[in-house]
């Protein structure tokens, strides 16, 4: 598939049917599969061999749709996680441990920063925040000897921060360590990171991807271009033998294009067990197959109404990298010039409250810890996904505690805008 356009590989890549076998990517509702022999089970478990043995690891399904966004990215290799936030996870512990250290953009996702910020600095491993609009200088002085990654998002959620791919890339590799990029907002359909520089992409599933609300997911995609025995005394995890793989060396046995990805399977999967369910997996297929149509209409929807929000004298400001004048607008045309996504931020006047009445006033819109979907859904971030940071917090994270985000889906603009004045009229 590699020599198709990403509008065919949406629907065809990943799974390729023989003679008389289903069309459809089948479901493997199995946990176990048999084999003949206890020396053919071995192979496998000593990675000698390819194969399935117990779906907490690796399971058929899972893995032919974890190709299809494999080849949507132009990765090397990919895996399917129970969600975007195990993604993430598994994206930085894969190669930091206690004692390391991880630069992060401070615009990305609640969720994320909790996990970066709480639970994972728990676990020893120090994070430093900044700007996504840090100069070169000032990306260069968050280094330690210690750090062992970057990352950031490539839209922010719910900023809509645009990052700089290229220059924030450029200066992971000068001090040897790859950039970790989240790329659920604008998908492979609008930015494909690797073209500019990135070595790690992940995503939540559960939004565009899936599209329908339907279910949960995660991906990690590698590029396969980072070259860890390079910089073998940073990552001995991926360059020095695995004890619990009888010495295995990852990045000698599968080289640059499969040593990430095995070792997240082989040792994080079957340690954590953040498994993604076929049933799951086939649901997130059925999105992917209409990913390139539905992503076209998400902006094309979030264009108008962030004109609309534009022009209304009641909106104190309005965030949208494809608006003329958007502070981001040059950058998302570099790295996006098909379209970004469906999600406007903005601020209603007079406040928090006036945030919270406008949303209880929306009818077409539904108020929903969701964003990226078919449907239009509506947040207040400060009241729900960032209600654990505080106002220092949002502040760094450039969250206005009067931000709306709202997610356009799929239905006609002309009704979205006119829920929106409705909405206004009747504050």
């Amino acid at each position: 598939m590699k020599n198709f356009n990403i509008e065919t590989k949406c629907v065809q890549a990943g799974y390729t049917p023989k003679n008389g076998e289903p069309r459809e990517i089948p479901i493997y509702q199995s946990t176990t599969f048999k084999y003949d022999t206890s020396e053919d089970m071995g192979k496998l478990f000593d990675l000698e061999a390819s194969g399935y043995f117990y779906s907490r690891l690796q399971n058929p399904t899972c893995d032919y749709v974890a190709a299809k966004i494999c080849a949507l990215e132009g990765g090397s290799a990919a895996m399917l996680t129970s969600s975007g936030q195990s993604a993430n996870f598994f994206s930085i512990f894969n190669i930091a441990n206690a004692g390391d250290h991880v630069i992060s953009s401070a615009s990305i996702y609640g969720g994320t920063f909790n996990l970066f910020n709480v639970t994972m600095r728990k676990m020893g491993i120090e994070f430093t925040f900044i700007s996504p609009d840090s100069t070169e200088e000032e990306i260069r002085k968050a280094f330690k000897p210690n750090t062992k990654a970057v990352f950031g998002e490539t839209i922010a959620n719910p900023t809509l921060h645009v990052l700089d791919i290229e220059k924030w890339a450029k200066i992971a590799h000068e001090n040897g360590v790859p950039l970790i990029v989240d790329n659920t907002f604008p998908t492979p359909i609008n930015c494909r990171p690797f073209e500019w520089g990135a070595d790690i992409v992940t995503h939540a599933t559960t939004k565009y991807m899936d599209g329908h609300a339907s279910t949960i997911g995660g991906c990690i995609v590698d590029s396969g271009k980072f070259d860890w025995m390079a910089h073998k005394e940073k990552f001995p995890g991926l360059t020095t033998p695995d004890d619990s793989y009888h010495g295995i060396v990852y990045a000698e046995k599968f080289g640059k294009e499969g040593a990430f990805i095995t070792k997240a399977t082989a040792q994080l999967m079957r340690d954590f067990g953040c498994t993604q369910s076929p049933q799951s997996a086939y649901y997130i297929n059925l999105g992917l197959e209409s990913l390139h149509l539905r992503m076209a209409k998400h902006c094309e929807n979030g264009l108008k109404v962030a004109k609309y929000l534009q022009s209304d004298s009641r909106i104190e400001w309005v965030i949208f990298p494809e608006l003329e004048g958007d502070k981001y607008h040059e950058t998302a045309k570099k790295y996006m010039p098909n379209g970004t996504c469906g999600v406007v931020s903005f601020a209603v006047k007079g406040g928090r409250k006036s945030a919270e009445k406008f949303m209880k006033n929306l009818k077409l819109a539904a108020i929903e810890t969701h964003v990226a979907d078919a449907r239009t859904c509506c947040l207040h971030p400060a009241n729900a996904t960032h209600r654990q940071l505080t106002d220092e917090q949002l502040k760094e994270a450039g969250i206005s505690p009067s931000l709306v985000r709202y997610s356009c889906g799929i239905e006609n603009a002309d009704d979205l805008i006119a829920d929106i004045k409705q909405a206004l009229d009747n504050m």
